[in-house]
């Protein structure tokens, strides 16, 4: 079941640096990026990222402002396609177990495994389950 023609799914942390800070990308995640782009090819995210950006970085007075700017940039990313979490993808985060331990990590996993994505991530937990093919 796959709802775009994206090959890549940026986690969380991707998009930002992607947007925000493109230098803190490693080197293959930027090249891999750029040729996207230049190829017109659509990038995926999970819905689950938008939960990530609103929660994880509200705790920290400077991001509500970054956030909310990070949001009008998404809005305007006609090269990005948001994924919804459905039924298939609550299985395969049930499916996952216990493998990986934060619920938002497998979620987005599991969006990729559920639309035969690979995983632009820096988290090494991630990369080491080898639940899913990665790009760090």
């Amino acid at each position: 079941m796959t709802l775009s023609k994206a090959s890549l799914l940026l986690d969380t942390h991707i998009l930002v640096r992607w947007l925000q800070e493109p230098r803190r990308l490693s080197r293959e995640q930027r090249r891999v990026i750029e040729n996207a782009e230049r190829h017109s090819q659509p990038l995926a995210i999970s819905a689950m990222t938008l939960l990530e950006m609103a929660v994880l970085r509200e705790s920290d007075p400077k991001k509500p402002q970054e956030t909310m700017a990070l949001f009008a940039d998404l809005d305007d990313l006609a090269e990005l396609t948001i994924l919804p979490i459905t039924t298939t993808i609550a299985r395969e985060v049930h499916a996952l177990g216990p493998s990986l331990r934060d619920p938002g990590d497998r979620t987005i996993v599991a969006t990729a495994r559920v639309h035969g994505l690979r995983l632009l991530t820096s988290d090494d937990r991630i990369v080491k389950s080898m639940l899913v093919s990665t790009i760090s």
